[in-house]
């Protein structure tokens, strides 16, 4: 018997949805948000807008960093106890939207906290908030999903949070918002959604109906998410916007694998971006991975439906029209920095999504894999 959940109460589409905002029953909205982009390009006195005009009174908290860390989370949280909204808003990036999830669940629930979050039984509703999630960048799906990552620096690791508690109410997928993306995020935030994707589509874990979602996703970021690099059209950011949630549904109802293991632990102690990280590393775990002759043939498969002749040729293609570094070293990691502490790397990249992974990773493979990735060299068996 398995459960799936597909996101929350509503998921909203279409150039121009992010109007819906004038049909949500709320008085007081915190918006949670970023740095400084979502102010400077108008979004956020777009929303503020649509709130004056239901008699919404609203508060911004900003200064969500890429790689969101526990302190910056409980900071937002002091400050939206102090408001007491009834709406939660999350605007930006998928940083800003974790950072939002766990705020809501520890401003409903004051006896939950990163101490003891795994120790306790986490509930799985909320229902004090209106949450609602707006992402203005296309990869991550947390818009639809029950996980949060969240940095804890005294550990150089990202850990996910997991809860159904976490799944927005409502998720506003308005492509207009993501034509102010930089051309970097759009080739990172694409290639992390092409992540979640393949690692759902190659898990052991998948079923009908996932395989569905993860299948397409692929099938529609190799198409799009191309398109939506050069030529940055309204309507290529908006299949991308749509892929990537699809992705989103269908990893969090199967799991990841090893390239998010590696990517947490990369994240958590060198402060890359997550989507850019999971890009430098997937071809080399599907090169791993596909030992496994079930990874194989769906690799094959993928291969097949592409009209290629090699899936992994055609992510290493892919990384390349984006701009993708092809190595660790080429992203800026020095190899005193990359080395320093490198069995603890080893140990943290082995946590997480690599629990999951559809090989099994020993120590010695993972640390010969990590060199690999930071030289950029091929793997050899």
């Amino acid at each position: 018997m398995k459960k799936l959940v597909f996101g929350g109460e509503a998921l909203i589409t279409g150039v121009g949805s992010l109007e819906y905002l004038n049909n949500i029953p709320a008085k007081r909205a915190f918006i949670v948000t970023g740095s400084k982009s979502m102010i400077e390009n108008g979004t956020i006195a777009r929303i503020q807008g649509y709130l004056a005009g239901i008699a919404c009174e609203s508060t911004v908290f900003t200064g969500i960093s890429k790689n969101p860390d526990t302190g910056a989370i409980l900071a937002g949280l002091e400050a939206m106890r102090a408001f007491k909204p009834d709406c939660l808003i999350a605007v930006g990036g998928g940083s800003p939207l974790d950072a939002a999830k766990v705020m809501a669940l520890f401003y409903e629930y004051p006896h939950i906290t990163f101490e003891n979050f795994f120790d306790i039984e986490v509930p799985d509703k909320r229902s004090k908030l209106t949450f609602i999630a707006i992402p203005t960048t296309s990869g991550t799906g947390s818009e639809v999903t029950k996980a949060a990552v969240v940095t804890f620096r005294e550990q150089n690791l990202k850990i996910g949070l997991k809860t159904l508690a976490f799944i927005p109410d409502i998720a506003i997928l308005d492509a207009q918002l993501t034509l102010t993306m930089p051309d970097h995020v759009v080739a990172e935030t694409g290639m992390d959604a092409m992540t979640h994707a393949v690692e759902a589509y190659i898990n052991h874990n998948l079923d009908d109906f996932t395989e569905v979602m993860a299948k397409g996703a692929i099938e529609g970021l190799v198409r799009y998410l191309p398109v939506s690099y050069q030529d940055k059209t309204v309507e290529s950011r908006e299949k991308v916007h749509h892929y990537q949630s699809l992705a989103g549904y269908a990893f969090d109802n199967v799991g990841l694998g090893m390239a998010h293991g590696i990517s947490h632990a990369i994240g958590g102690k060198f402060n890359l971006g997550h989507g850019l990280i999971n890009a430098i590393v997937l071809p080399y775990v599907l090169q791993y991975n596909s030992r496994n002759p079930l990874v194989s043939e769906k690799l094959s498969e993928l291969a097949r439906a592409l009209g290629c002749s090699s899936f992994i040729a055609a992510i290493r293609k892919m990384n390349a029209i984006l701009r993708i570094p092809k190595s660790f070293a080429q992203a800026g990691i020095s190899r005193e920095q990359f080395f320093s502490g490198f069995d603890g790397l080893v140990e943290n990249s082995l946590k997480g999504s690599t629990r999951a992974n559809p090989v099994v990773v020993s120590s010695e493979d993972m640390a010969m894999l990590l060199t690999t990735i930071y030289e950029g060299s091929e793997w050899i068996d």
